[in-house]
């Protein structure tokens, strides 16, 4: 009976003259009846039978199935990764126990080989007639791939190899950095993002040396003008500033971060008379200073409680200069933030009401009616971007989309502050008087957010900007 059983099935499978339609197999489309349909077997002929599967291991092997591709293959991943299987065992770093799981040879390989980037501080020439020689800058991911993943360790990767090609497609790494970048690659990302390094790998290391230089330059002839009879007051006014930023960030009370501070403010007011130091610009100096300060310490150190003074003083000079570079290119599109009577600010706010208006015109009459204008506390979240609201890690992750929109910090903003009100808007409607109603909108409660928190609170704003993509004019200032 078992003999006969097993004939059966195979029969059953084999497509003989009766060539009954089975369940789940793939029929073709195109013959003599459907002309328009091209067949893809280029040895297929019009008119005479197809040959199909004989047998149920054959039709598997040809039926594609969606079940099949949940995720990228992690193994072809490998061949093409960003990880220097050439190096010498002797220099990888200590060898850990895998632990037992169904991808232990592909975690044994990845656990003792770091990840290996060329970056803008590792490509030299050696004989530029002869060879080109790169030496390879390693930048330790500071996350135990075990822990992490495969989704994550995929886009870890995706990074490496757009970071260390010749040339890095800006576009692509947009795409990538919008929905968070790996904090080992994203010193040098936003470096990209910010237009402060060029995408070609080869000019990074001459491109940061110069700008260096210049900025040093910068200290020299502007920074001994701070206590003249002209510059007094601005210097005055940076140094009682600056302490006041992130006063529960231990990193920011120190005296050396504070003269970096100082130094990197002053010379940008020098240097742009037309709007000069406003307060809340020193805020935006803090993402940049921790993110390019992350890059010089040890993963597994949290750079809001580093000692400074660990730090070399060429390394604290070149992370000083990074800074001062980048924070001027984010200034530079929304520098209207900061002249004369701020029109910027103005004209963001009134996006803002208007967004709100059309939103939740419930929340928009209820601060109507208890006379809170939206310049009462919008013009905090526009002066300062949103610093005082959140966490300096939280603020990070929100910089990470923002510099991945062409105008992030001018336009995309304005629907990030949109989305905020929107999440709060029962809290704030609870308040019962301007004063309730102010406390809410200057203390959301917002201190124990993490990046899921930001992440959604950024998929909202972009379904918002969407939604106003096609109708700019809804938001423009009305003309009188």
């Amino acid at each position: 009976m078992a003999a006969g059983s097993d004939s059966a099935r195979k029969a059953f499978w084999k497509r003989g003259s009766n060539n009954a339609k089975l369940p789940g197999r793939p029929q073709q489309v195109y013959g003599n009846n459907n002309k328009d349909h091209v067949p893809t077997d280029p040895t297929f002929v019009a008119g005479t039978p197809t040959k199909g599967p004989k047998t149920f291991e054959e039709f598997e092997k040809e039926t594609d199935d969606a079940w099949d591709d949940k995720e990228e293959d992690f193994s072809e991943q490998l061949s093409s990764s960003p990880f220097d299987t050439e190096r010498p065992l002797s220099d990888h770093p200590a060898e850990r126990t895998p632990r037992t799981s169904l991808k232990a040879t592909v975690a044994e390989e990845i656990i003792t080989t770091p990840v290996v980037l060329e970056t803008q501080r590792s490509r030299t020439l050696s004989n530029p007639n002869i060879e080109r020689k790169i030496v390879k800058e390693q930048l330790l991911c500071p996350v135990d791939f075990l822990d992490v993943p495969d989704r994550e360790t995929t886009r870890l990767q995706k990074f490496g190899k757009l970071l260390a090609g010749p040339n890095t497609d800006l576009d692509e790494l947009r795409k990538l950095s919008w929905s968070g970048v790996p904090p080992s690659v994203r010193a040098t990302t936003w470096q990209l993002l910010c237009g402060y390094l060029p995408p070609n790998i080869d000019w990074r290391e001459e491109t940061l040396q110069r700008k260096r230089q210049e900025y040093r330059n910068f200290i020299e002839r502007y920074y001994p003008m701070r206590n003249d009879l002209l510059h007094k007051d601005t210097f005055q006014q940076i140094q009682k500033d600056v302490p006041r930023m992130h006063r529960d960030v231990a990193l920011f009370q120190q005296q050396q971060v504070q003269e970096c501070f100082e130094r990197i403010l002053f010379i940008w007011s020098m240097r742009h008379p037309a709007s000069g130091y406003v307060q809340g610009i020193n805020d935006l100096v803090t993402p940049f200073f921790v993110v390019f300060l992350s890059y010089h310490i040890s993963g597994g150190t949290n750079p809001e409680t580093f000692d400074i003074l660990r730090l070399s003083e060429d390394t604290l000079r070149s992370i000083e200069a990074d800074s001062f570079w980048c924070m001027q290119r984010l200034l530079e599109g929304i520098q209207d933030n900061y002249t004369l009577a701020q029109p910027g600010i103005q004209s963001k706010i009134h996006q803002l009401r208007e967004l709100m208006k059309r939103l939740d015109a419930s929340l928009d009459a209820h601060l109507t009616q208890n006379a809170v204008e939206y310049i009462h506390f919008a013009f905090r979240w526009m002066n300062n971007l949103l610093m005082r609201e959140f966490t300096l890690k939280c603020i990070i992750r929100l910089w990470d989309s923002y510099l991945s929109e062409r105008d992030g910090f001018a336009k995309f903003h304005v629907f990030v502050c949109a989305a905020l009100l929107q999440r709060f808007s029962d809290l704030i409607k609870a308040g019962k008087d301007f004063q309730e109603i102010m406390l809410h909108l200057q203390n959301l409660p917002t201190s124990n957010w993490t990046d899921s928190e930001v992440e959604l609170l950024l998929a909202e704003a972009y379904k918002l900007s969407f939604m106003f993509a096609d109708a700019p004019g809804h938001l423009s200032i009305a003309k009188s």
